[in-house]
């Protein structure tokens, strides 16, 4: 991937879960400009995880008082914590002329919409809800109950396929990167 040294600008990779937003975004840090975006979180940190690097480790508190302040583009809640993308971050990144690469909820790409955020938008898609579905059930600990509250959200996020620059169906994850690959050489 050619990439010239221009302006920075957001990349934001998004989709139902299960999609494999998690490997095209891991197949692109480091290419070019690409830096991954680090989001902030209440959670307590796992063993091996860096404050700074894998996360900003926030107190509630000190989450909400950035949120009020207009500190997050993005945020929500999520099994009782906090995760949100730090606005001061990605202007930085995007300042030093490099691409933040956001992997975000949909209900995410609906704030950054909202806030008329400048960035290339691409929704990860399954070739097909049954798909979907089969790619859940192969991680093997999610009860079946979890499985349907996710195939219920990812048929919502399906529907919202028109917050996006670009739809790429992950049927494989050879050919969907080569197409995310192919979108970013022409935008940046």
């Amino acid at each position: 991937m050619s990439v010239p040294r221009t302006n920075g600008k957001l990349i934001v990779i998004s989709g139902p879960s299960g999609v494999g937003k998690t490997t095209i975004c891991r197949a692109l840090r480091g290419r070019g400009r690409i830096v991954r975006s680090v989001s902030a979180t209440t959670r307590v940190p796992r063993p091996g995880e860096v404050d700074g690097k894998d996360y900003f480790f926030l107190t509630r508190e000190a989450f909400e008082a950035k949120q009020a302040a207009g500190g997050f583009l993005e945020w929500a809640e999520y099994a009782g914590f906090l995760y949100g993308t730090p606005r001061d971050f990605v202007e930085k990144e995007l300042a030093a002329g490099n691409c933040p690469l956001l992997e975000i909820e949909v209900q995410g790409v609906e704030q950054l919409r909202g806030l008329k955020f400048p960035g290339l938008y691409i929704f990860l898609a399954p070739p097909s809800v049954e798909d979907l579905r089969k790619r859940l059930e192969g991680r093997g600990a999610m009860a079946p109950e979890v499985i349907e509250r996710r195939i219920a959200v990812a048929r919502k996020e399906l529907e919202r396929k028109d917050l996006y620059d670009h739809v790429v169906v992950n049927d494989t994850v050879d050919r969907a990167l080569a197409e995310v690959l192919k979108i970013l050489d022409a935008a940046l």
